[in-house]
């Protein structure tokens, strides 16, 4: 995906997610390699298709981000990008707070 159309800057960010496809309920785990306001990127063997509707949970440092997104970029035996729609207000907070900290390591 072009960085150009992306709503927000994208940060190096490794964690631990599961994911869980929201129509069939397949449940996969995997790792984030990337993290901005509005996505992630997942690395993964098997990533969902295209447009696939899944809730996310990411872990870091003992703190979690939920969120249901759709798979916008997938890549087979590599991984995928997943768009976040929707999260409660302390995801939010907590998504704001990893960006900041993400975002003061590179300045």
């Amino acid at each position: 995906m072009d960085s150009d159309l992306r709503r927000s800057p994208r940060y190096p960010f490794y964690a631990s997610a599961e994911i869980t496809e929201l129509q069939t309920k397949t449940g996969l785990t995997a790792r984030t390699s990337e993290l901005s306001r509005h996505g992630c990127y997942m690395d993964m063997m098997n990533p969902f298709p295209l447009a696939t509707k899944v809730k996310i949970r990411i872990t870091h440092q003992d703190e979690n981000f939920e969120a249901t997104g759709t798979v916008v970029y997938a890549q087979p035996n590599i991984g995928m990008g997943v768009s976040f729609e929707v999260a409660q207000p302390k995801d939010d907070a907590t998504i704001e707070k990893w960006l900041e900290a993400l975002k003061a390591k590179q300045e």
